[in-house]
């Protein structure tokens, strides 16, 4: 055997070892997946968020520690600069006045049309407890504020993005945990008209209760005219949905949507073409693989990218933006050790029909 066949069998073989969401080329749209960082501080991470600040480039965001709950779980953050990401900065952390101190949760960055960009978190020993906070950047997330204690009963955005609605009111998706013993699980809608100074509470829509839909961790989609969409997180198995045809002041009961969830974090984004992105577990069970759907109208949804498959890992808490040039960025989890970050063309996907939102062989 020549040296020309020999090195052909070795690229075609080691293509074939290389994990499904790195080939790049096997994937119309998928055209880049890095981690943020190889080696930081800290063993773990979680809950990840990403945001194109005003002067450009992208800042990313996540809770690290030795493990979630545990007190010395911060908030970190990273830019993108120069067209690689910076070394992981820890931004905030749950040190209180009287020196003890709690963990961080779910950061969700956010670049209003106008003003600083912010960065929501929560602090305290569990999601039945926490409190929300804020903090913000005049410099695309180089420095920050200090932090500012949200109003009692506030939470800000829980895990993913607020929109901004034609009004400039800001609509965060939010969620509570109240009862960890019966599981209660509620989502509501918290409004601010002047960006996080006051804010006004959407009751929860129909549907909750331990014999209904437990759903928490809601993104919202735009469909114009005041119409809205959330979708997010159960403990159903499948992912529900509530709609508003009032620019999100009052919304209909919750439903479960034909795709499943394993009781994992969702997210998604409105496309300015006019289509939805849905990133997502396409399982009942465990937190693998880690799928992108897209939609035209919110309801039927057709199987897009296959981000990562590995059985029996972690890929989860996503987070979906698109950016000013029109490609789409993704962060999430990677096995609780690392943040990948994804680049997409949405021009270029090619989306094949899910039938009863079983995804295509």
């Amino acid at each position: 055997m020549n040296w020309k066949a020999i090195l052909t069998i070795f690229a075609v073989a080691s293509f074939h070892l290389l994990p499904r969401a790195h080939g790049a080329e096997t994937q119309p749209g998928l055209l880049k997946a890095e981690f943020i960082y190889e080696t930081a501080p800290f063993p773990s991470c979680h809950a990840t968020t990403i945001v194109e600040p005003a002067g450009g480039g992208l800042v990313a965001a996540w809770f690290g520690g030795t493990a979630e709950k545990n007190p010395d779980v911060g908030i970190w953050t990273s830019r993108h600069a120069d067209g690689k990401w910076t070394v992981p900065v820890e931004v905030a952390n749950g040190v209180q006045n009287d020196g003890s101190r709690h963990p961080c949760w779910n950061p969700v960055l956010f670049q209003p049309k106008s003003g600083p960009l912010m960065l929501f978190y929560k602090v305290g020993p569990s999601p039945s407890t926490w409190w929300g906070l804020l903090r913000t950047s005049a410099d695309g997330g180089r420095t920050w504020s200090d932090a500012r204690r949200l109003l009692d009963g506030i939470l800000g955005p829980i895990k993913n993005k607020p929109v901004q609605l034609a009004n400039g009111d800001l609509l965060c998706p939010t969620s509570s945990e109240t009862d960890e013993r019966v599981s209660q699980w509620r989502v509501h809608f918290e409004r601010s008209t002047d960006l996080g100074k006051t804010w006004t509470v959407t009751a929860p829509p129909a549907g909750h209760g331990t014999n209904e839909v437990n759903a928490i961790q809601p993104s919202v989609l735009l469909h114009g005219g005041g119409k809205l969409q959330a979708l997010g997180r159960t403990r159903s198995g499948r992912i529900f949905e509530s709609w508003s045809d009032d620019d999100g002041r009052s919304w209909s009961g919750l439903a479960l949507t034909s795709l499943p969830n394993p009781n994992s974090g969702t997210d998604a984004v409105t496309l300015r073409d006019g289509r939805h992105l849905l990133i997502y577990n396409h399982t009942a069970r465990g937190r693998s693989p880690l799928n992108l759907a897209v939609s035209r109208d919110g309801t039927t949804w057709a199987a897009a990218l296959v981000l990562e498959d590995e059985p029996k890992m972690e890929f989860s808490y996503p987070a979906i933006v698109q950016t000013g040039d029109g490609l789409v960025h993704i962060t999430y989890t990677w096995k609780r050790k690392k943040v990948r970050h994804t680049v997409i063309d949405p021009a270029k996907l090619a989306p094949r029909e899910m039938v009863n939102g079983q995804w295509p062989k």
